[in-house]
């Protein structure tokens, strides 16, 4: 059930109906909202509901355990954490893990094959383990009051950030799940005018790239020139932002219509002037996530040596490119996120004195190029056909061009929305609350209508949801 499509709205709005109505009967309204997430996921793959709850059961029984059992409170935290990275790693890099053993280890020695069982990888599985990971930590640590059962499956399969995030940390979403829910006509305005953008994003800007001009040049770059590709390459790069963060607008949007105040996820990542201030900005959810669980909560942080803070920063990079996907390319991202990031500590560190900073639009220029490299690596699956693609472009290899003033047109708009007001969407929504209804109405009726005379046949998947 993707968000921009028929089936979610009525969906949406028998759920938006019933929370309302509900907003006195407590526990009830959660057991509804709890259901409806279940039936939501559900329609992707009913199968794997089952999944869903028992990551909550099984994160609920470590909560427990952890505050139960003091004495024994790291060997369950451990434990809990361990149980939720075997989830994830089973779905997500089984398959991966036999054919490299195959591949690298039982060919050359001439030995049979292991055959691999065929594992269907379940939507937003990252997602929810990280939910669960982040549960079981913060009670341990006292960053998070323990929840009851009927909580934390809600925390973890609430549908509007369920397959693709925003990850919300329990001490945020907890007391909002115990509070009677509330909507003033601003948060209400603002709620709309993000799920109308991240319409827009979605079905327009993204969708209009990916099969005019990213999906034909990627997937048969043999036969295109250097500018055809470095034209896709930048229709990429705005094509992944524009698709994940309408997913993040819209999530936060349908969100907040029902009551609940999810933190931003994105903030113009490709106005940053370096790789440090791409991932304040960039997916922020996940980018706080493995800093203070991974970067600082495991590996120690910048609290070392120098030499020990640059190892887990790139290890978190490496690791973050993992978490992606069972890929090569993947790992090869996040190295050249972690390999960049550390470049940048160590010229912070050691950078001539006297020597004047860059301006900040070479920063931006040179931080835009080494994110959309990157890019390059996280589309294509094949490191050969990654490598391929970009000695094309090195070479300036001639070749077919389809890039179009449209593309182009979206690739502009795509990068314009980098350099808007940082708060336009409350602006917006402001000016939205000041308007009658029948004006505000009237509005909707039109973007709704423009979106659907420019975005083609169909929706597309989130690119996310595979995570």
């Amino acid at each position: 059930m993707l968000f921009p499509t028929l089936a979610f709205h009525v969906f949406f709005v028998l759920v938006f109906c019933c929370n309302w109505l509900m907003r006195r009967a407590g526990d009830w309204r959660l057991i509804m909202l709890l259901v409806a997430s279940w039936i939501f996921y559900g329609w992707f793959d009913a199968r794997f509901v089952a999944l869903l709850q028992a990551s909550a059961l099984l994160n609920w029984g470590a909560g427990r355990l952890i505050l139960g059992q003091p004495e024994r409170a790291r060997g369950w935290l451990v434990a809990g954490v361990f149980a939720n990275l075997l989830i994830l790693g089973f779905f997500k890099y089984y398959g991966f893990f036999v054919q490299q053993v195959n591949d690298a280890l039982l060919a050359p020695l001439g030995m049979g094959r292991i055959r691999a069982l065929d594992v269907i990888l379940p939507v937003g599985v990252s997602f929810f383990t990280f939910q669960g990971i982040s549960y079981v930590v913060d009670v341990a640590k006292g960053r998070s009051a323990p929840a009851r059962l009927l909580e934390l499956a809600l925390l973890m399969s609430f549908f509007p950030h369920l397959v693709a995030g925003p990850i919300v940390r329990p001490a945020h979403i907890l007391p909002q799940l115990r509070e009677r829910p509330w909507l003033s006509q601003g948060a209400a305005a603002t709620s709309l005018v993000l799920i109308l953008w991240g319409l827009v994003k979605k079905t327009v800007i993204a969708n209009e790239l990916a099969v005019q001009l990213v999906d034909p040049v990627f997937n048969n770059a043999a036969h295109h020139g250097a500018a055809d590709l470095v034209w896709a390459s930048y229709g990429y790069a705005i094509q992944i932002y524009c698709d994940f963060s309408a997913y993040s607008d819209m999530a936060i949007g349908f969100a907040g219509l029902l009551g609940f105040r999810f933190p931003a996820n994105f903030n113009q990542p490709y106005r940053a002037a370096s790789l440090q201030d791409f991932w304040r900005r960039w997916h922020i959810s996940l980018s706080f996530w493995l800093r203070d669980y991974l970067y600082i909560g495991l590996l120690g942080g910048s609290r070392q040596s120098l030499i020990r803070t640059c190892a887990a920063l790139f290890l978190t990079m490496l690791l973050g490119g993992l978490w992606h996907g069972a890929s090569w390319n993947f790992l090869i991202w996040g190295a050249i996120h972690g390999a960049m990031l550390v470049v940048e500590r160590l010229w912070a560190q050691f950078r001539p004195a006297g020597l004047p900073k860059a301006p900040l639009w070479l920063g931006r220029l040179y931080t835009f190029h080494v994110v959309t490299v990157a890019w390059v690596f996280f589309r294509i699956k094949d490191y050969g056909d990654a490598i391929g693609f970009l000695c094309r472009i090195a070479q300036g290899q001639d070749g077919a061009m389809i890039a179009s003033p449209w593309t182009a047109a979206m690739i502009a708009i795509g990068l314009a929305c980098q350099f808007g007001p940082h708060d336009g969407v409350q602006n917006l929504g402001r000016w939205l609350r000041g308007q009658s209804f029948w004006a505000a109405a009237g509005l909707v009726a039109l973007v709704l209508l423009v979106v659907e005379g420019l975005r083609g046949a169909g929706v597309a998947p989130f690119i996310y949801f595979q995570f």
